[in-house]
């Protein structure tokens, strides 16, 4: 028998898999499952009017936007909030139902993701995200295991700590530079059509994440 040549997508596969040395994972939406409704019911309860038009599935608007992209303090977001709410709501009940967004991690993500820590990939986060879920439920999802965050990722990138927020080039450059990482060497996921096309703007491989996926459906050839 004669030598038969790969087809060409194989070998384009092949080279792609072997290029990928990172995976840089969004969190809501790709690690974290999340509820939009929940939360927005939640502060509905609290008395928040229009408490729907802050939120969105990739992106929040106004203060819940401000907070997120670091440009309010937790302690402001709380005073801004106050003053929208009836008198007697307390910090704690803002906290508790502006985390009613997240809805937990399945235990097969966490899996999968300390799987491919164990393959050589270099693990990574990057999310719009605020410190109270950060500090809050979020750190607890991480911590159910009896593990923390750092036990899953080589590094972390959130929208507060880089004062932008995706799709803004701003967070992918300071994500490039915090983990001293190449772009064209890190796979990106994410569930924002939007966000995936910045990152692949500056030149990340990047995929889309859709609704009713799992990350795992996505990743390069498997070592």
């Amino acid at each position: 028998m004669g030598y038969r040549p790969a087809p060409i997508f194989m070998i384009g596969a092949f080279i792609f898999a072997l290029m990928i040395k990172n995976l840089l994972f969004d969190l809501g939406g790709v690690i974290i499952d999340i509820e939009r409704e929940n939360c927005v019911k939640a502060f509905e309860a609290l008395g928040l009017e229009n408490a729907d038009s802050y939120f969105g599935l990739y992106a929040q608007t106004g203060i819940f936007m401000a907070i997120e992209d670091g440009s309010m303090s937790v302690d402001d977001f709380h005073k801004a909030l106050h003053e929208k709410l009836p008198a007697g709501v307390t910090d704690y009940q803002i906290d508790t139902a502006f985390q009613k967004f997240i809805t937990g991690i399945p235990a097969h993500r966490l899996e999968a993701l300390r799987a491919l820590r164990r393959k050589g990939y270099g693990i990574y986060l990057l999310s719009n995200t605020n410190p109270i879920m950060w500090r809050g439920i979020i750190a607890g999802e991480f911590g159910k295991e009896g593990l923390r965050r750092e036990d899953y990722f080589d590094g972390m990138v959130t929208s507060f700590a880089a004062k932008a927020a995706k799709p803004d080039p701003k967070i992918f450059k300071y994500t490039v530079e915090t983990l001293d990482i190449k772009p064209e060497e890190t796979l990106f996921f994410d569930d924002s059509e939007t966000n995936v096309e910045a990152a692949r703007a500056l030149g990340f491989q990047a995929v889309h994440v859709k609704p009713g996926t799992e990350f795992t459906e996505y990743l390069p050839d498997k070592r």
